[in-house]
C-alpha cells in the first residue's frame, strides 16, 4: 500500500520516488518488478528514496488489473473451509491440484462459506484466473454463482445435468457395479448402502421416490450400478436398505444404528464414499462386529487412507491425480469450449472383503 506524503493530501506514487531518485519512471519501476535489469547502485538510491517516503510499492492489485491475469486458481466448495482439510477425497485431489499448479507457478485460492451470502460474497471477490468446484452438495448454487464471474471453471463430479458446465468425473455405473458384482460373486445375498446425498440437507432411510428425484445424479448413478448388479445374482433389491448420509460420522453412525437394528442385519455394506467405509468400519470394530469375518465393506474413491486402515479397505478407486491433474490444466490452457470428460474406474481389492459368515 502506498503511503501519504506530508500533509496527507494525496498517497505517494512510483512518479514520485523516480523524481527523488533522479531517475525515470520505467527505470523505479523495473527496480520493484525486475530489479535484476537495473544497476546496483541505481537499485540502491530508489530504495532508499522509496523508505524515506513511506512507499511500500506498486499496488499488486494494480498490476494483476493491468496484466489481465492473476495467475491463481479458485478451488470452491459450498462446505465449510474445514472439508480441504478433513475429508480424504478432497485432500486427495487438492494435491493433485496442487503439484500442477506448482509445476507451472501459479497459486491457489480455497473458497468456501458458512451460508449462502458469504459464498456468494467470496466467489464474486476472489483474485482468481478460474475455478475448479467440488459439487458434492449444494452443486448448483455453486455453479450459478460462478457463471457470474464470466471466468473459466470446471466442476468435479458434476452430479446434474447443465450443458453449461465443463465437468470431470467418473463411470458411477460401471464402478458401482464392480463393488456389487464383487461382493455378490463371494456369496453375499444380504447388502445394505450407505450412500452420499441424493438432495441437498436430507439424511435417513431412502424411498424409491427419493432416488427417482434425485438432485445428484452421480449418487442416483452409483445405486442405480449396485442394483444392476445385484439384481443379476437374485438379490430382491427392495429389500435392501439404503441410507443416506451426509459422508460424516454423524450421519454415517446414525444410518448404521438404524441397518443393524434389523432382525436380519446385512453381511456386506456398499459405501458410496471411502470415507464412510472407514467410519463404518470403526462402528463395527466398537460393538466387535469383524469386518470382514461378520460384515464385508467396499467403499468408493480410492483415497489413500483407504490402504492404511484396518483392515485395509477394499475400494473402487477413482484415479483421483489425474482428475486433479486435467481440471488444473483445463483451467490453464482454457479455449472457451465446454467439454465433460468421464474416466475409468477400477476395484482395488483388500482385506475388508470376503465370503459372507457360514450362519448367514
Amino acid at each position: 500500500m502506498a503511503s501519504l506524503t506530508e500533509g496527507n493530501t494525496r498517497p505517494v506514487r512510483l512518479a514520485d520516488i523516480a523524481k527523488a531518485a533522479g531517475v525515470s519512471h520505467g527505470t523505479a519501476s523495473n527496480v520493484f518488478s525486475r530489479p535484476e535489469i537495473v544497476r546496483e547502485e541505481v537499485r540502491e538510491r530508489v530504495k532508499a528514496a522509496a523508505e524515506a517516503m513511506g512507499y511500500a510499492g506498486p499496488d499488486p492489485k494494480g498490476r494483476l488489473l493491468r496484466a489481465g491475469k492473476v495467475n491463481a486458481i479458485g478451488v470452491a466448495t459450498t462446505d465449510p473451509l474445514s472439508y480441504f482439510f478433513d475429508d480424504p477425497y478432497a485432500r486427495a485431489m487438492m494435491a493433485s491440484i496442487s503439484a500442477t499448479c506448482d509445476a507451472t507457478g501459479t497459486g491457489i485460492a480455497l473458497v468456501s462459506a458458512g451460508n449462502e451470502e458469504k459464498l456468494a460474497w467470496n466467489i464474486q471477490s476472489a483474485l482468481v484466473d478460474g475455478f475448479i468446484l467440488f459439487c458434492i452438495e449444494g452443486g448448483s448454487r455453486l455453479v450459478e454463482l460462478t457463471l457470474e464471474r464470466k471466468l473459466p471453471f470446471v466442476a468435479l463430479e458434476l452430479g446434474f445435468e447443465d450443458d453449461r458446465v465443463s465437468a470431470i468425473g467418473v463411470d458411477n455405473v460401471a464402478g458401482a457395479r464392480l463393488a456389487a458384482r464383487h461382493l455378490a460373486g463371494l456369496g453375499h445375498r444380504r447388502f445394505a448402502v450407505l450412500s452420499l446425498a441424493f438432495a441437498d440437507d436430507s439424511t435417513g432411510l431412502v424411498s424409491p421416490g427419493q432416488v427417482q428425484a434425485a438432485v445428484y445424479t452421480g449418487t442416483r448413478d452409483r445405486l442405480a450400478g449396485y442394483f444392476e448388479e445385484l439384481s443379476r445374482f437374485g438379490v430382491d433389491t427392495a429389500r435392501v436398505p439404503v441410507y443416506e448420509t451426509e459422508n460424516d460420522e454423524a450421519s454415517t453412525w446414525a444410518g448404521l444404528e438404524t441397518i443393524f437394528a434389523s432382525a436380519e442385519p446385512p453381511t456386506a455394506i456398499l459405501a458410496m464414499s471411502d470415507r464412510t467405509a472407514m467410519i463404518a468400519i470403526e462402528w463395527l470394530a466398537a460393538r466387535d462386529i469383524a469386518v470382514p469375518r461378520d460384515v464385508s465393506i467396499v467403499g468408493f474413491d480410492g483415497v489413500p487412507d483407504a490402504a492404511l486402515c484396518d483392515p485395509a479397505l477394499t475400494t473402487v478407486a477413482q484415479p483421483i491425480a489425474e482428475i486433479g491433474r486435467r481440471a488444473a490444466r483445463r483451467i490453464l490452457d482454457f479455449d472457451g469450449t465446454v467439454r465433460r470428460e468421464t474416466l475409468d474406474v477400477e476395484l482395488v481389492v483388500r482385506a475388508s472383503s470376503g465370503p459372507p459368515p457360514t450362519r448367514a
